[in-house]
């Protein structure tokens, strides 16, 4: 859920928004690392190391040199990891 609102604030006004951006993006950095250490079933496991993968070069820098791209990939994401929680029951 996360990542949706990041993207939704990011792609509705980076600059305006870069504060709270900054604060979500830190507390998800957290719960991504408490879940790295997690065993996912194998049909999950490949989204979400390609996630992670993706996230960590979503994350270099301080700002995106396009805000909207980058709303537009942690949204995508967003609606992926959604959809694929069903595989973790």
């Amino acid at each position: 859920m996360n990542l949706t609102r990041i993207g939704n604030w990011a792609a509705d006004g980076f600059t305006a928004r870069k504060e709270k951006i900054r604060v979500f993006l830190k507390n998800t950095d957290q719960y991504f690392k408490s879940l790295d250490k997690t065993k996912f079933p194998k049909d999950f496991a490949p989204t979400y190391t390609k996630f992670r993968n993706e996230y960590r070069q979503l994350r270099k820098g301080k700002s995106p040199k396009d805000p909207l791209a980058w709303a537009e990939k942690l949204l995508t994401w967003g609606n992926i990891l959604t959809h694929r929680a069903n595989l973790l029951n």
